[in-house]
């Protein structure tokens, strides 16, 4: 049964539960989505685990679930989502420089394979640790560690070959 140690517990994993939805997400909009699906259906639940690490990898694994439900959903209706398509620009930080990193980032990361993209998600954004991922994957721990490796290697050739368009210095705007 849902209690008042989960929802604190969700309350300290808030951040981190949106940021999973975001990775999976192609947009913003679906990511608070998938991540409001997940509190919906974690309050409904009617078993929930009450050890904290329990509880916290289920909620990782119900959003990974949900998105992959909607996924198949999506497939069947074959509206599923162009692996090349831009992501949709958020807004980002002031600075000029800083937005083109993150928006190079982003992009890169939506190029990376499904298995790629979930083991950084739940790794490097996350924070879980390689146990904690490989019972949230159901997969063994030395193929999370190969995985994230692979991934972080991929990440970074994709960012290597990124066109770098650099912005104009405000003194050069200027003239």
């Amino acid at each position: 049964m849902f209690d008042d140690r989960h929802h604190e517990t969700l309350q300290s994993l808030r951040r981190r539960l949106f940021g999973y939805a975001c990775a999976l997400s192609r947009t913003t909009e679906d990511a608070e989505d998938l991540y409001q699906d997940a509190l919906v259906r974690a309050m409904a639940a009617r078993s929930v685990p009450n050890d904290a690490r329990a509880f916290r990898v289920w909620m990782f694994r119900l959003i990974r679930n949900l998105w992959i439900d909607r996924l198949r959903r999506e497939h069947r209706r074959g509206e599923l989502i162009d692996a090349e398509a831009e992501p949709e620009e958020q807004p980002g930080p002031g600075d000029e420089e800083t937005l083109v990193d993150v928006l190079l980032v982003r992009q890169a990361f939506l190029r990376l394979s499904k298995d790629h993209r979930d083991v950084l998600a739940l790794v490097d954004i996350a924070g879980f640790s390689y146990d904690e991922t490989a019972d949230l994957l159901e997969t063994p721990r030395g193929t999370v560690m190969s995985r994230i490796s692979r991934a972080r290697a991929a990440l970074a050739a994709q960012l290597r070959a990124a066109p770098v368009i650099p912005f104009p210095r405000q003194t050069e705007r200027r003239r």
